[in-house]
C-alpha cells in the first residue's frame, strides 16, 4: 500500500465511519474503483481504532462517568440503580452479539461477505430500512393532521431487551454495506428512541466491539509479513482526525435533519454498483489484499 492510498483510505474511513453509509463498504469500493488491492478486513479493523479514539475523546465525559459508576457497582449494590452504571452493563450486554458472531463468522467476514454484489444489496436494503425508521420517527416528533406528537424514549428507558436488540443490529454491520451506525440508529428509532439518544448509544456501544476487533486484528497483523505498517498507521491517524470532525457535525445534524439524503445516496450507490458488476465493468470479488 502506498502513502497516497493510505491517505485516501484514512479519509474515507474517517468520513464514513459514523455516517449511516457503511465505512467498510466505502473502503472496499474506493479500492475497487481506483484499481487498488482490497485493503482487507484487517486494515479496516485497525483504522477503526483511530475513529473509535475520536469517540473516546468526544464522549470522554460520558464514558468517564459510565466507567466510574460501573466500576463502583461491582462492589456497591446500591450503585447498580445508577443510570451510568446501568449504561455500563447495557453496553456490555449489547456487545455480546457482535462478539459471538464476529468470532464465529470471521472467515466469511474476510471472504465471501466482501463480494460487491452483497455490499450493493445491503446498501439498498438497509437504506430502505433507515428511510422507514426515519419517517416513523419524524411522524412521532411532528404529529399529524389528526394526531398529536408522541414522546419518544430517552436512554434512561433503555433495558436489557432493547440493549440486546441494539446489539443484534450492530452485529449485522459485520456485512459490508450494512453500516454500524445505520443499523443501530434505525433499530433505536424502530424501538421508539429519539434520534440523538439512538445515535449516542450507537456510538457508545461501538467502542468495546471496535477496539476489541482492532486489537484482535492488530495481534494477527503483527505476526504477519504482509502489513504495510507505516501507511496503515498513517491512515489510522487520518481517520482519527477526520472522524472527530464528523462526529461533531453529525450529532448536530441529526437533531434537526432527516436521514433521507443518506437513504437516497445508499440506494443510488447500490444501483450503480449492481449495474457496473452486471456489465463486467467492475469485478465483484476483491483483489488480493496488499496489506
Amino acid at each position: 500500500m502506498s502513502w497516497f492510498e493510505s491517505l485516501v483510505l484514512g479519509l474515507v474511513q474517517g468520513l464514513t465511519e459514523f455516517l449511516p453509509v457503511s465505512s467498510s463498504a466505502h473502503l472496499r469500493l474506493t479500492a475497487a474503483f481506483s484499481g487498488w488491492h482490497d485493503p482487507g478486513a484487517a486494515f479496516t479493523a485497525i483504522t477503526q481504532i483511530g475513529t473509535e479514539a475520536a469517540v473516546l475523546i468526544y464522549f470522554r465525559k460520558d464514558i468517564g462517568r459510565i466507567i466510574s459508576a460501573w466500576s463502583r457497582s461491582l462492589t456497591n449494590k446500591s450503585m447498580r440503580h445508577d443510570p451510568d452504571a446501568r449504561m455500563g452493563w447495557l453496553v456490555i450486554v449489547g456487545s455480546i452479539p457482535i462478539g459471538v458472531l464476529g468470532l464465529t463468522l470471521k472467515d466469511q467476514i474476510e471472504g465471501p461477505f466482501r463480494d460487491l454484489r452483497i455490499t450493493a444489496t445491503m446498501l439498498i436494503v438497509v437504506g430502505v430500512i433507515i428511510g422507514v425508521a426515519d419517517r416513523m420517527a419524524a411522524r412521532d416528533e411532528k404529529g399529524g393532521r389528526h394526531r398529536a406528537p408522541q414522546q419518544r424514549k430517552e436512554l434512561e428507558n433503555l433495558g436489557v431487551r432493547d440493549g440486546l436488540i441494539y446489539g443484534l443490529c450492530q452485529a449485522a454491520a459485520l456485512i459490508p454495506g450494512v453500516s454500524r451506525s445505520g443499523a443501530t440508529i434505525s433499530g433505536g428509532l424502530f424501538m421508539g428512541y429519539r434520534r440523538e439518544a439512538a445515535a449516542r448509544y450507537s456510538f457508545l456501544l461501538a467502542v468495546p466491539a471496535v477496539l476489541a476487533s482492532g486489537v484482535f486484528e492488530l495481534k494477527d497483523a503483527m505476526e504477519s509479513d504482509h502489513v504495510s505498517w507505516g501507511p496503515t498507521l498513517f491512515a489510522t491517524v487520518i481517520a482519527f482526525g477526520t472522524g472527530y470532525a464528523v462526529i461533531a457535525w453529525f450529532m448536530k445534524f441529526i437533531s434537526t435533519k432527516s436521514f433521507m439524503p443518506f437513504v437516497w445516496y445508499r440506494i443510488a450507490l447500490g444501483i450503480v454498483i449492481i449495474a457496473l458488476v452486471a456489465t463486467g465493468a467492475l469485478s465483484p470479488h476483491a483483489a488480493e489484499s496488499s496489506g
